[in-house]
C-alpha cells in the first residue's frame, strides 16, 4: 500500500527500487525503459510515463488506484510550482471542480 509522500514520483520510484534492491538496469529494463532515462525520471528531469503505471504496479506489487494518486498529486503539485500558483488560485480551482462535479451529477 502508498501512502501520499512529499518525495516527487521519481524518487518515490528510487525509494522502491532501492527497497527492492534492484540496480537502475533491472528496473529500467522491466519497465522497458533505458536506465538513463530512468535516472532522469527519478532526478526529476524527466516525468514518468502515465502508461507505464500499470506496469510498475506489478513490479512492485502496489495497489493500481494507490500509486496513480502518487503520481497524479506529483503532476499537480509540479504544475502548481511552475506556475507559481497562490493559495487563493487554488480555492478556486478547487470550487471550478465542485462545480464540475455538481454538473456530471445532473447529467
Amino acid at each position: 500500500m502508498t501512502s501520499l509522500i512529499k518525495a516527487t514520483f521519481g524518487e518515490y520510484i528510487r525509494l522502491l527500487r532501492n527497497k527492492e534492491e534492484l540496480t537502475l538496469t533491472q528496473l529500467a529494463a522491466k519497465l522497458s525503459l533505458d536506465s538513463a532515462n530512468l535516472s532522469k525520471i527519478e532526478n526529476g528531469k524527466r516525468d514518468f510515463d502515465e502508461k507505464r503505471l500499470t506496469k510498475l504496479a506489478e513490479i512492485f506489487q502496489l495497489n493500481l488506484i494507490e500509486l496513480r494518486n502518487e503520481y497524479i498529486t506529483d503532476q499537480i503539485g509540479k504544475h502548481i510550482y511552475e506556475t507559481n500558483c497562490t493559495k487563493k488560485l487554488l480555492q478556486v480551482a478547487e470550487e471550478k471542480a465542485e462545480y464540475r462535479r455538481m454538473l456530471d451529477k445532473t447529467l
